[in-house]
């Protein structure tokens, strides 16, 4: 028989780090996998290199200035690659005929109407932008399940997971006799910083992960452990959870990823280098195995595997997802639309980096949660958090 057809992949997000690594997969199973379309908010010289290499068939610029100089650039090239441009045109490149996977990696509120496009149309949807399950966890899973899509987890910790439980796991925790999910989390930088010193935290410093290279936005995040918050409010939607049946453990080496804990007292665990080719491997090639590039896990040279609980006077942020969790409806749109604008303002030194835990409580405390039935419900909660936190981050400035 011969070789299948190789599959064709749309990357969202493709000049981020889930970007970058996805694509390095990519060049290393050119026999089974081949890009479609790329995408990038305004890094055209980046996108420009990968459309060099990769050479898909559309490429698609949020800002219009940069799409103009991504044409030119192709255009000197000889290349014929058909630059877009906006949010239509990432909902096109994710529901096309011909792609039969979507990387959807673009951080924010911006990844959710291309996220949704690919699951209503019934793509396998390689899961790494987890605001699309935050805000609107509903309407994501119901949409895979009336279109037929396949929506597999890329965060390494909802990977994790994934893999540590059992084939045909239909989102029903105790028919598969779950007890916990037990997502791990390294800590951040200030894991062991005294508390009275987080006040004075650059952004420089928040952005220096221990072990993993990400962008300034999400490595703000898990300086502040909001972006486990996140993670957990993701569980919840991916593997049907309740908030008592999921526990963030503080791991520091970073080595095992999250772990499933069932009710006979087994605890299964899944393990590898701090590398995210792992899970974008596993989430490409499933239910089969690849090559990931990355270096084999050598426990010896690991020694040790240490575990802490979370504090949550050193991570308030994370405590508000678990409120923000219970809650339920809009609540959670309104914890990352907040944390968004707080994060913004801290890299743009106009907060302090405690401001931003005090950012999210405000806006939530001053929100009216409502139901998540449609999209607009969505979009209107994110931007009315928006507004919210912008004024709390104005009274922060005032009151200096």
């Amino acid at each position: 028989m011969p070789d299948p057809a190789p599959q064709r992949l749309t990357v969202l997000g493709a000049t981020g780090s889930i970007g970058q690594s996805t694509l390095d997969v990519v060049a290393r199973h050119p026999d089974r996998f081949e890009v479609f379309a790329l995408s990038a908010q305004r890094q055209d010289d980046k996108l420009l290199e990968q459309c060099l290499r990769f050479s898909p068939r559309f490429a698609v610029m949020g800002d219009a200035t940069a799409a103009e100089r991504l044409r030119a650039g192709l255009r000197a090239a000889g290349r014929d690659t058909e630059v877009l441009c906006g949010e239509e045109a990432l909902e096109r490149v994710a529901a096309a005929d011909e792609v039969a996977m979507v990387m959807a990696a673009i951080v924010g509120a911006a990844g959710l109407r291309p996220t949704l496009a690919a699951a209503r149309a019934g793509k396998k949807v390689l899961l790494a932008n987890k605001e699309a399950l935050v805000l609107s966890g509903r309407l994501l899973i119901d949409a895979v399940a009336a279109s037929g899509a396949v929506l597999l987890p890329i965060d390494s910790e909802h990977n994790a997971i994934f893999q540590a439980l059992p084939a045909g796991y239909a989102r029903e925790p105790a028919r598969a006799g779950v007890r916990r999910v037990l997502l791990t989390a390294s800590g951040g930088p200030f894991r062991t910083a005294p508390i009275d010193s987080l006040a004075n935290v650059t952004p420089e410093q928040a952005c220096a992960h221990p072990n993993w290279v990400m962008g300034r936005k999400i490595s703000v995040d898990s300086a502040t452990m909001m972006n486990k918050g996140l993670e957990v409010i993701e569980a919840h939607w991916l593997f049907g959870a309740p908030a008592d049946m999921i526990e963030v453990v503080v791991h520091p080496q970073s080595v095992i990823h999250s772990m499933v804990d069932y009710a006979d007292g087994s605890v299964i665990a899944q393990l590898g280098n701090p590398d995210m080719r792992t899970p974008i491997a596993n989430a490409m090639a499933w239910p089969e195995r690849i090559d990931a590039g990355v270096r084999p896990l050598d426990l010896f040279e690991i020694a040790r595997l240490d575990f802490e609980r979370p504090d949550f006077a050193r991570f308030p942020c994370l405590k508000l997802a678990f409120d923000a969790l219970r809650a339920g409806g809009t609540a959670p749109a309104v914890l990352n639309a907040a944390n968004e604008e707080a994060v913004a303002a801290f890299l743009d030194h106009r907060i302090g980096f405690l401001d931003i835990a005090a950012v999210i409580a405000a806006s939530l405390e001053r929100s009216r949660p409502g139901a998540v039935d449609s999209l607009e419900a969505v979009l209107a909660a994110d931007a009315h958090a928006r507004e919210l936190a912008r004024d709390e981050i104005s009274r922060l400035r005032r009151d200096r």
